[in-house]
């Protein structure tokens, strides 16, 4: 049984705004999945409906199998499903060590051990642990923010676009210590924009288009496959961002590291 399990989404900002339109997707325990696809074709809308930010007008969210569909985003927490925001998701004014503080506000006799749990898997914070939030680098507030998440203990880790404006160096460093937390078997689902990079360190991947999957499979497969590297990620060896037009018809489906010790 997968530990996410997304069935027929649908929804969007609006009862009748339906961005996303029959999404469904899975993730097994200690397996990085990437959602990938043109800029506006729901990819973090459908995160935002799966953790409960957004009301879906259809479908349904399963966690290690309990229905979380129309839960509010506490009670998809405590079913072990956590999101990480793209922005606004570390508090600047705090240090590391209370920030993760406060990814623990609902288990407060549990912060000391829970963080230093976060601190074994994630070496860094714990080198920094009185630095400022806002005196961190961009590489360094992703880590803290997914350091956050780790405090409620999460059976899923669904994460936003965590190296957008990063140097690709700091990517890469931020992709191997996510790798490192999928060993640790948290299963990762994550939007990415930094497609082949993501595919690279990703066991699968999906395609949306249009608030819609029109590939799913191997990330390796994905990669290989040349309409999708021409459509969505530029037809590039190297770096790729998916910022392509949709393909006029979709593309058959079923083709189917321990933490960095520092970013920059």
């Amino acid at each position: 049984m997968s530990v996410l399990a997304i069935e027929g989404l649908v929804g969007g900002y609006a009862s009748a705004d339906h961005i996303v339109k029959g999404v469904s997707m899975t993730t097994d325990a200690g397996e990085m999945v990437a959602i990938i696809g043109p800029n506006g074709a729901g990819k973090s809308t459908a995160l935002k409906l799966a953790t409960g930010l957004l009301r879906a007008s259809a479908g349904k969210v399963s966690v290690a199998g309990a229905d979380v569909t129309g839960a509010s985003p506490q009670a998809v927490l405590a079913a072990g499903l956590v999101l990480v925001p793209q922005e606004r998701n570390v508090f600047a004014a705090l240090s590391i060590e209370e920030n993760l503080a406060m990814g623990a506000y609902t288990t407060p006799k549990q912060v000391r051990q829970r963080r230093e749990a976060v601190y074994a898997r994630l070496p860094l914070l714990a080198e920094r642990r009185r630095a400022l939030g806002r005196m961190l680098s961009g590489g360094q507030r992703q880590l803290l923010a997914m350091g956050i998440a780790l405090m409620a203990e999460p059976r899923v880790l669904a994460l936003d676009e965590p190296t957008a404006g990063l140097s690709p160096k700091a990517a890469s460093e931020l992709f191997a210590s996510i790798r490192g937390l999928a060993s640790d078997g948290v299963a990762i689902i994550m939007v990415e924009q930094n497609a082949i990079e993501a595919l690279g360190v990703c066991d699968r991947g999906y395609v949306l288009v249009d608030g819609q999957v029109v590939r799913e499979g191997e990330a390796s497969a994905i990669i290989a496959d040349e309409d999708i590297r021409r459509l969505f990620l530029g037809g590039r060896k190297g770096h790729g961002q998916a910022r392509a037009a949709p393909p006029s018809k979709p593309p058959p489906a079923g083709a189917t590291a321990a933490a960095s010790p520092g970013l920059p």
